[in-house]
């Protein structure tokens, strides 16, 4: 057994004798017996007819959390998942609970600074420059009709099509004015690349072949459609003038090189948070083979669980629950688990490092700067600092955060 796993036995014989009356007293409110009045069965006819073992189950709940209450007053112990329970005993006079604790596993930091690692410094091209800019231009771009032109590339065709296969209509393969953007892969090969050159009006007959990685009833086959191109639209770019740059927020510039500047400065800021996030996970990740833990497989278990229900509130965020999610993947809860598990295993670690790197710099902070931290939060969410508290718990957690902060600062200062 590790030495951070406590097995810890408790008999409770009042506490027992007093979960039986509770359950009791909740049990006989739907206790139906004849005779009596429901609700109103004397306990010694309840016990009669249906056994004192009918309440052991639910008093046996009440009777853990007695117990796992006691315990941690008692033994000063603090586990770090929740433990498991087994009973070893029970009668009508005393139960007997085996309580399996898990607490922090034993951390022995190693050299956490001078791990001779280096940060890459941001630098930004005139090419990544342009780039940026160019697609600035590409998302506040207006759409036009196209006049006296032909389909090119980057174009909205609004057509109408008909598709035919084996010579007979294909289902859903027929539309109208559905607008295409040409190089947007939606339509199979073949079909996009086909309406370039075409000019509003015209209509073109398309014989094409579905790909191998089609439906089933569809892959491989020879398909024909018939188009019509109804109206061309292009994306008609802003002109590198005042009005284009307060469009886009960026009240200070005035010219082209001024916003070179500001966009040389966005991404270059950007990059700045990139690399230090990357060094950060590059420091851990040293760090952490440098330390000595060993990790309980529960821990570890413990974090995946975590994980998939943060990952099933993200999908239910976007309309989907978990359940849907496995059905779609072909995946099940045990695979996802299993996938999840190194990257858990990883977190853990991570977390143990930083909180031993902590203790081991005796990281800490007055009740007066972590008032001005819970201020500070509770300001950029946007919400009172009681409500921030009522959402984390206590200010304990404001001040770990700020522990963990402090120690990664530490860390990647150091190397």
């Amino acid at each position: 057994m590790e030495k951070n796993v406590h097995e810890i036995e408790i008999k409770l014989e009042k506490e027992w004798k007093d979960a039986i009356d509770k359950t009791f007293k909740k049990k006989v409110k739907d206790a139906k017996v004849d005779g009596f009045r429901k609700g109103s069965v004397p306990k010694d006819i309840y016990l009669k007819n249906f056994g004192i073992e009918s309440l052991y189950p639910d008093a046996a709940n009440e009777a853990i959390q007695v117990a796992y209450k006691k315990i941690l007053e008692e033994q000063k112990i603090v586990p770090v998942i929740e433990p498991t329970v087994d009973i070893t005993g029970i009668s009508d006079t005393n139960i007997i609970l085996k309580f399996t604790f898990i607490t922090h596993p034993e951390v022995t930091l190693g050299e956490y600074k001078k791990l001779g690692l280096k940060k890459e410094k941001a630098t930004v091209s005139a090419k990544e420059i342009d780039e940026e800019i160019a697609q600035l231009r590409e998302r506040m771009a207006d759409v036009v009709v196209k006049e006296n032109g032909v389909v090119a590339d980057k174009d909205t065709a609004v057509i109408d099509f008909e598709g035919f296969v084996d010579g007979k209509k294909l289902d859903g393969g027929s539309g109208e004015n559905y607008p295409l953007e040409i190089g947007s892969h939606t339509f199979i090969p073949g079909f996009e690349e086909g309406l370039i050159g075409l000019k509003a009006g015209e209509k073109k007959t398309l014989n094409l072949q579905f790909p191998e990685n089609y439906v089933e009833d569809l892959k491989n086959k020879k398909v024909r459609f018939e188009v019509t191109v109804n109206e061309i639209k292009t994306r008609s770019l802003p002109e590198m003038d005042e009005e284009f740059f307060k469009d886009l927020g960026y009240d200070d510039v005035k010219t082209v090189d001024d916003l070179k500047n500001k966009v040389k400065e966005d991404l270059k800021h950007h990059k700045e948070h990139e690399i230090e996030d990357k060094f950060l996970d590059t420091c851990l990740e040293k760090a952490a083979a440098n330390m000595k833990v060993k990790i309980n497989p529960e821990i570890i278990d413990e974090e995946v669980h975590r994980m998939i229900d943060q990952y099933a509130q993200q999908l239910q965020m976007q309309g989907l629950d978990i359940e849907k999610y496995y059905e779609i993947t072909g995946t099940t809860p045990e695979a996802l688990h299993k996938q999840m598990a190194p990257e858990a295993e990883k977190r853990v670690k991570y977390r143990y490092l930083i909180e031993a790197i902590a203790d081991a710099e005796k990281i800490d902070f007055t009740e007066k700067e972590v008032d001005k931290r819970a201020e500070e939060m509770a300001q950029s969410y946007g919400i009172s600092v009681e409500e921030l508290l009522k959402a984390y718990g206590t200010k304990d957690i404001v001040k770990y955060d700020m522990k963990m902060r402090r120690a990664m600062e530490i860390l990647t200062e150091n190397n």
